[in-house]
């Protein structure tokens, strides 16, 4: 019963919200240049069939290896910041910085460095938007581990792997995963930031921006619309994650 709850109750929104959608246009009886509907969009899918699944593979592909090196780096950055409090101090604001810099303005500047790296940029570009938020929960989360427990163990002989492994990281966790579900949403923003702003003919973000050279709507909806479907696939491969390893801190509602 829980499990066709956790399956049901996300289809039924989303029909709801399409329901929604398709009503909307239908009051105002807008034409699909202007705004198209839901019921625009299985044609374009089927005409564009092919196109969707080369673009979308190369959209996946990009945004999870960039948040591949997201995760890495931002827990190696985070791990340093959690054990050394001078570190933290040093380099919290230069990521707070980096951090609010819009990422839009990065793509010409990366594209005018690694001119013809078109795979490199893209990568990088979701490495960039999406390792901040791992960095910063790994940070806290070592940052504020209990001094008792780790002196106790060290008082046992316990090495810092040691306690690293029992302690630090079960703690850090939940905080873990919490910031690996927002890099996953950041992660495709940044690969669609270059598809787009620096097209190179490949990826769902420039298959939207040759719907919207030849003024084609509903392909751009459509776009749209499997950038949702793959996010929600990958947000849930983290959820499944989360509850592989770190299945112990969900608490449920009383």
């Amino acid at each position: 019963m829980d499990s066709m709850q956790k399956i049901g109750v996300p289809l039924l929104a989303i029909a709801l919200f399409l329901g929604l959608w398709e009503a909307l246009v239908w009051v105002n009886q807008w034409p699909n240049y202007k705004m198209a509907s839901p019921s625009d969009l299985p044609p374009a899918f089927w005409k564009f069939r092919v196109l969707f699944f080369e673009m979308g593979w190369q959209t996946l592909w990009r945004t999870v290896l960039g948040l591949a090196l997201a995760v890495v780096f931002g827990i190696f950055l985070g791990m340093v910041m959690g054990f050394s409090k001078v570190t933290r101090e040093g380099l919290y604001p230069l990521l707070v910085g980096f951090n609010a810099i819009p990422k839009a303005t990065l793509v010409p500047v990366i594209a005018l460095i690694f001119i013809g790296q078109h795979d490199f940029n893209t990568v990088l570009m979701a490495f960039l938007i999406s390792f901040f938020p791992i960095a910063v929960s790994v940070g806290i989360g070592l940052s504020t581990l209990e001094p008792e427990y780790r002196d106790i163990l060290a008082a046992l002989g316990a090495s810092k792997f040691t306690i690293f492994r029992k302690i630090a990281l079960p703690k850090t966790l939940p905080e873990f995963f919490g910031a690996l579900k927002v890099s996953v949403t950041l992660a495709f923003i940044g690969t669609n930031l270059v598809e787009i702003v620096s097209p190179h003919g490949k990826g769902l973000g420039a298959l939207f921006l040759s719907g919207q050279t030849n003024s084609d709507y509903p392909l751009m909806f459509a776009v749209l619309i499997a950038l949702a479907f793959l996010g929600i696939v990958l947000y849930y491969a983290v959820v499944a994650l989360e509850r592989t390893f770190a299945g112990w801190a969900e608490r449920t509602p009383g």
